[in-house]
């Protein structure tokens, strides 16, 4: 897993950047990143992982988040499977200048302070926003930029969502460790369907123990064994969704145990396996 800084370009006689993603995700780099534009998503359909900052979950039948300045975070086509759709727009905060008599704008700026922490907003707010998405996709110079005002003025009025971190996650944590931290996740990535020997990555990381542990904690806010399970059942989840078992999923995914796979699933996902199954074969169905 690299994580880069990325250039935004504004569109052509715009302020902003609105981007249509219809492709297939095969074309598509969804890596770790960061960039001074705040950046809102609407998946229309599909499924998926969002990673906001610490955060690190799956979704299904869509989604919508925000996202605030310089928070790393990957696309959200990671892990998703085709067909996705999503909608993307970036914009710099000095763009939205208000007078500071105008108290509707207040509402605005308090969503803009929450977006630090990554906001994922409830399924039905997605569905009222989506005709004003599409509408952007068509429109033009000013009508452009006063729907961006509206969607935001909406946004901050909702009460229909989750912060998706408890606390802001400074970019230059990534940006100062970037190689160490890089190098680590992508042994996860390598191994996670096997044992993984925490002093083996400490080696990697060119730390004694103790060291890497507070290391992994300072960066991630969470310890690196609970980086691997999270890791492992959201490549569980991907399995799951694609017809496989519930224990092939779990020895596939480097759990020796499926009574344990079962607890860790519960505690990360907040269902059990066979709940999650359920439910995405719903949505499934619903889509």
């Amino acid at each position: 897993m690299k994580v880069t800084f990325e250039r935004v370009i504004p569109d052509e006689k715009s302020s902003f950047r609105t981007i249509h993603n219809n492709s297939p995700i095969s074309e598509f780099k969804w890596e770790y990143h960061y960039h001074p534009e705040i950046e809102l998503v609407c998946v229309i359909s599909g499924n998926g992982t969002r990673h906001v900052g610490y955060h690190k979950s799956n979704y299904t039948n869509g989604d919508l988040v925000l996202i605030g300045s310089n928070i790393p975070h990957s696309g959200f086509g990671l892990n998703s499977i085709d067909p996705h759709e999503e909608i993307v727009l970036q914009f710099k905060e000095e763009i939205l200048q208000f007078p500071q008599q105008e108290v509707e704008a207040r509402s605005i700026k308090n969503l803009l302070e929450l977006s630090k922490y990554g906001i994922h907003f409830h399924h039905k707010v997605k569905k009222s926003l989506l005709p004003k998405l599409k509408l952007m996709l068509e429109s033009e110079g000013y009508k452009r930029y006063l729907l961006l005002l509206e969607i935001l003025f909406e946004l901050s009025k909702c009460k229909d969502y989750e912060l998706l971190n408890n606390e802001i996650m400074p970019y230059t944590i990534i940006s100062k460790n970037k190689t160490r931290l890089e190098n680590i996740f992508t042994y996860v990535e390598h191994h996670y369907d096997k044992d993984i020997d925490i002093e083996d990555v400490a080696r990697l990381a060119n730390l004694t123990l103790p060291a890497f542990c507070n290391f992994f904690k300072k960066a991630t806010q969470i310890t690196f064994t609970e980086f691997v399970n999270r890791y492992r059942i959201n490549k569980a989840c991907l399995m799951m969704a694609q017809d496989k078992s519930i224990s092939e999923s779990s020895y596939s995914c480097g759990f020796n145990n499926v009574t344990y796979f079962n607890r860790m699933f519960k505690k990360y996902t907040e269902k059990t396996p066979s709940e999650f199954i359920k439910d995405y074969s719903h949505n499934k169905v619903s889509v």
